[in-house]
């Protein structure tokens, strides 16, 4: 499969626990459901058309084990199409969206700090768009505000492949 969509996104996810007090921090056990904001940055030839990507998404999180969990994840994102100037004419590259869903892990690897992966589905959402295979490696950090709350910083490296490039990116205009 080609790599025709690879990104890094910055998400802030803010999460709340359905937890009631245990050893641990209420805000760091238990269910938990966020809400954040996703920025990307193409990469490679997708930078090359588009520039930077925004969104959100939300995010499902559950202990499976000790210090890992389950998680599940959708999400939207647009990326504005570049510029291209051609003696004297000025062509836009169209806008793409996509939703993202994803299942995967987090392994807490100190009381707050994380590492996980999901992977999953991107469905285009522009017209002649198809659905590419997406693989998310990411780190991060969960600050707890409340006491049964806490906000989620992270970084994440998102590659989306599909069999060719026409069958997940609309080339027409």
């Amino acid at each position: 499969m080609k790599k025709i969509f690879l990104l890094t996104a910055l998400a802030g996810m803010f999460a709340w626990s359905t937890a009631s007090a245990q050893v641990r921090d209420p805000a760091m056990s238990g269910a938990k459901l966020g809400i954040g904001a996703d920025f990307a940055f193409p990469t490679g030839n997708t930078g090359d058309v588009y520039k930077l990507g925004y969104g959100g998404s939300l995010e499902f999180q559950t202990p499976i084990a000790d210090r890992l969990n389950f998680t599940a994840s959708a999400g939207y994102l647009t990326f504005t199409g570049k510029e291209y100037g051609f003696g004297g004419i000025t062509i836009k590259a169209r806008d793409f969206s996509a939703v993202p869903v994803k299942v995967g892990i987090k392994y807490f690897l100190a009381e707050n700090f994380y590492a996980g992966g999901q992977v999953g589905a991107s469905f285009g959402t522009s017209d002649g768009a198809g659905t590419a295979f997406a693989y998310t490696p990411g780190i991060g950090v969960e600050f707890p505000v409340a006491d049964k709350g806490s906000i989620d910083l992270g970084a994440r490296y998102e590659g989306w492949s599909a069999k060719n490039e026409n069958q997940f990116v609309p080339v027409k205009n």
